[in-house]
């Protein structure tokens, strides 16, 4: 049975020919005054600003006007869980607007078992919020190693019609053998992972170094040490994957950066920094831990939205933890001033797919000295991802000629500069700014609505017209 979705608004258009999309605003560092840009064979091939779209005119297939629509590079979500999502999109109908006339559904191949709908349901969710790739983090009470590798077959070509679904699969192993043996049976495996080390703060099963406030005397609880976190990222090392550890309590960080340490001692730190091992979550990252990160070459892959709004007043974090400790969650302008690589994901097990959501909660911090700028967490949920995956030696995540076209477009209220601190830069036309726009983010601003996505020049959710 081939996998397809009657459905799905998805969009699948061939990169053969050309197009110009024109009279917009181009998200481009190399050319940040850019209005227009052309597409062709799968990249950017041109960039350019409205006056000098003439010259060119004769030589593209199709021109669309943009109508003052954003241009930007697509998101990446570095942490999904697309079965639960999925189910949730069935249960609430959201997947099933139908598609235009005008336009071919997507037909996949092949079967992807009987959870095809749930994962169309998915990657229907993904595009529309402007995601061109996910990376799906499969366990074994979800789905079956046959139904992620019938995933990843039936995601991995551009001409798909889908975002690309980059996949871990969430077993522990013990030997490289048993790490061999998942890669064998999952062609296309990027890592092993997301491994748990402990559980939520909401249900006081996270593992912390102090109790919780509303529960004296809990730590909560470890659910493996750092002999079993060394063995598995020592296991994926060798077969050549990345180890990827869910860890939320500030012990269970402790305990998974030590086993890292002693499988850089058995490995050699060399071999564990070049596969570039993976942490994710992390809220509760202290200065210790921030230099064991940058010691170990591990990337962070932040999942800001709900620890953030957890963290103000009234929220989990703040009974759990107190005012001081819940402050300090998600320190990621300590983060990314060291230089700990980061990629920002929803988890979408308890968040939707809503990135620039992701980015507002970021810009608001809480703690104002733990603000990054629009820009910086923008690209660590665009550019970002692909590196996690070690995947942007293309340019991909960026626009520039000869980068990927892995696009979103965005109708926003408006386009500013967006300072960490929360203020507004106004445009300037002095060539020296030199710094591309961004939507405007606040809690009481409209969150720019996606037009359309594309996946390497294919177009794969529309609704621009």
């Amino acid at each position: 049975m081939a996998w397809s979705d009657e459905r799905s608004p998805l969009r699948y258009v061939s990169t053969m020919g050309s197009t110009l999309y024109r009279n917009g605003v181009v998200h481009s560092r190399t050319d940040p005054f850019a209005e227009a840009l052309v597409v062709a064979d799968g990249q950017v091939a041109w960039l350019g600003d409205e006056s000098s779209v003439r010259s060119i005119l004769g030589s593209v297939d199709t021109v669309v006007d943009l109508d003052g629509a954003l241009v930007a590079p697509a998101f990446v979500d570095a942490h999904t869980h697309l079965v639960p999502v999925g189910r949730a999109e069935l249960e609430h109908g959201h997947a099933s607007q139908s598609a235009s006339a005008d336009t071919e559904r997507t037909t996949l191949a092949p079967t992807a078992g009987p959870q095809h709908d749930v994962y169309a349901a998915a990657l229907h969710a993904a595009a529309a919020a402007g995601i061109v790739a996910v990376h799906e983090q499969s366990q074994p009470e979800h789905d079956t190693r046959e139904g992620l590798a019938a995933l990843l077959s039936a995601t991995s070509a551009d001409r798909s019609g889908w975002p690309a679904v980059l996949g871990y699969r969430a077993e522990l192993c013990e030997t490289v053998d048993d790490a061999r043996a998942i890669r064998s049976a999952v062609p296309g495996l990027v890592g092993l992972g997301a491994i748990h080390l402990d559980g939520d703060l909401g249900d006081r099963s996270a593992a912390l170094r102090f109790a919780y406030t509303d529960a004296p005397g809990n730590l909560g609880e470890l659910r493996i040490g750092a002999e079993q976190v060394a063995n598995h990222t020592a296991a994926a090392t060798r077969a050549g994957v990345q180890a990827a550890f869910h860890v939320v309590g500030d012990r269970a960080l402790h305990e998974a950066l030590i086993g890292i340490q002693v499988a850089a001692e058995i490995e050699g730190i060399g071999p564990v920094r070049g596969i570039g091992h993976r942490i994710e979550h992390a809220p509760m990252t202290d200065a210790s831990a921030l230099a064991t990160l940058l010691l170990l070459g591990v990337t962070v892959v932040a999942l800001p939205q709900r620890a953030l709004a957890d963290a103000g007043p009234g929220g989990t974090a703040r009974t759990r933890l107190g005012t001081t400790r819940a402050g300090a969650l998600v320190p990621l302008a300590d983060l990314a001033g060291a230089g700990v690589p980061l990629a920002l994901g929803s988890s979408s097990l308890h968040t939707p797919f809503d990135p620039w959501g992701a980015i507002r909660s970021v810009v608001l911090h809480p703690d104002p000295g733990q603000r990054v700028s629009a820009r910086a967490a923008f690209r660590a949920h665009t550019r970002g991802g692909w590196r996690a995956a070690h995947l942007d030696g293309t340019g991909a995540g960026e626009i520039r000629v000869g980068a990927p076209a892995h696009l979103a477009m965005w109708r926003a209220e408006s386009l500013v500069v967006q300072a960490p601190d929360g203020r507004l830069a106004a445009w300037s036309t002095d060539a020296r700014a030199g710094t591309p726009l961004l939507p405007e983010l606040g809690p009481d601003v409209p969150s720019p609505v996606c037009v359309r996505t594309l996946r390497a020049g294919n177009v794969i959710y529309d609704t621009l017209k």
